[in-house]
């Protein structure tokens, strides 16, 4: 998949909050009447986002913008579109100068044009101070150092676990998920042995194969830049790690390396999978299968030999445009969707498929409810960023979107291409990227 429109484009004071608070302990933002942003006359929004993979994601939001029309007399008008499609229409909108007023996109997405974006960090400064402040992630994907602002309002991510049917992991020895990638290659080699092969995209899909691949590149200590964003994918670490992926891949369901989004969704769902990485969608849908619904298990992803949290999530914030003729209006939209009387139904009723990036809302009974949401909750903590180690930026976004991480593990587990040969092509690639 290529994003022609975005790679064109590339070449070419914290205010007051209301003291009450809401029921279940969470503090309130300021009521309308309270904000200190005030609605032009006449607005009305549109609002561009992702379509979501639970059902309850969207109809909640939806809800929960009819309560805000309501409040303010504003029509906003919601278009959803598939992932891979926003990050394209976002950056048309930013180069034609037109379009919706507010965007959810993708990770560092604001960071490749934010001269035309609304400084955001009156709305920032404003939602983190009532819910406890952001998780490091939001920060850096949302805060623009180059220009000394937030381009965006964090939302939160989607995010990922490992999902495992617990009968066929009993049959293949394993009474619970290993605690490391050594053992989880022993679990995915005896599902396969007993005809339930794991399946993790090798495709360019958004979310799943970005997730498993940086998560294994992470895990064994490899790293794309360096700080200084000079190139550090030629390493070691990084020649480890494919070569865990090539054993991993010999456990895998046929098919993997066209597999977009939806598609390990349907194989586990169809009774296909022992074991994928994904959102908490899996679980949620199965419930309309009880056989499946009642032997899935989700479970944090063990750390690999560098011993720490290498979790990689799509990351979703909204951002402005500064031909918006109401950027007030969007964004009083904005702090109301994020108010506890609206972000708690929301997260509820999605049973935790996006995970906030305000710490405040790590506290909802939600996450405890069930040990299979548990782990979303956690999402966020101490997750890493696209780039890493380098610099969130242009470049670590280019670099995304043209799937280059996922691309070189692709070229060994699927075309059979040499280890030092698939991370050099890497190199060249990264390296082109990072000098435009």
């Amino acid at each position: 998949m290529s994003h022609p429109d975005r790679r064109r484009f590339l070449q070419m004071s914290a205010a007051g909050i209301g003291a009450a608070t809401m029921a279940g302990g969470f503090p309130a933002l300021a009521s309308a009447a309270d904000s200190p942003f005030k609605p032009e006359k006449g607005a009305a929004l549109q609002l561009l986002r992702w379509k979501g993979f639970v059902k309850r994601d969207d109809e909640v939001w939806a809800e929960n913008t009819a309560k805000f029309e309501k409040a303010t007399g504003i029509k906003v008008t919601i278009d959803a579109l598939s992932w891979p499609d926003v990050t394209p229409k976002a950056a048309l909108a930013a180069q034609v100068g037109s379009g919706p007023d507010i965007i959810m996109g993708w990770n560092d997405d604001p960071f490749v044009y934010p001269d035309k974006l609304v400084d955001m960090t009156d709305l920032a400064e404003h939602v983190g101070k009532a819910h406890g402040g952001y998780f490091d992630t939001a920060h850096t994907y949302c805060f623009d150092p180059e220009v000394k602002r937030w381009v965006s309002q964090p939302i939160g991510v989607t995010g990922n676990a490992l999902v495992y049917r617990k009968s066929w992991a009993k049959e293949a020895g394993f009474a619970e998920f290993p605690k490391d990638f050594d053992g989880m290659l022993k679990l995915a080699r005896g599902l396969k042995k007993n005809g339930h092969p794991c399946g993790f995209s090798l495709g360019h899909a958004v979310g799943d194969a970005n997730g498993w691949t940086h998560w294994v590149l992470w895990g064994f200590g490899g790293k794309q830049a360096n700080p200084d964003n000079s190139i550090a994918i030629n390493s070691a670490e990084t020649t480890h790690a494919l070569e865990y992926a090539k054993q991993l891949y010999e456990t895998m369901i046929a098919g993997v390396a066209g597999w977009l989004d939806p598609n390990n969704n349907q194989a586990f769902l169809a009774g296909q999978l022992g074991l994928t990485m994904n959102g908490i969608s899996i679980w949620a849908s199965s419930k309309e299968k009880p056989e499946i619904y009642a032997d899935v298990a989700n479970v944090v992803p063990p750390y690999g030999p560098s011993k720490q949290h290498t979790i990689f999530n799509n990351f979703t914030s909204a951002f402005i445009f500064k031909y918006s003729k109401y950027p007030q209006a969007a964004k009083e939209y904005l702090r109301f969707m994020l108010d506890t009387p609206q972000a708690d139904p929301w997260v509820t009723g999605m049973v935790g498929y996006v995970t906030p990036a305000l710490k405040g809302y790590a506290d909802l009974p939600v996450w405890t409810s069930n040990p299979n949401i548990t782990p979303y909750r956690d999402a966020m903590a101490g997750a890493k960023f696209d780039g890493f180690n380098g610099k969130p930026g242009k470049a670590a976004a280019q670099a995304l979107d043209e799937f280059v991480i996922v691309d070189m593990f692709a070229d060994v587990c699927v075309n059979n291409m040499a280890v030092k040969d698939s991370i050099a092509k890497a190199e060249k690639r990264l390296a082109t990227i990072y000098k435009r």
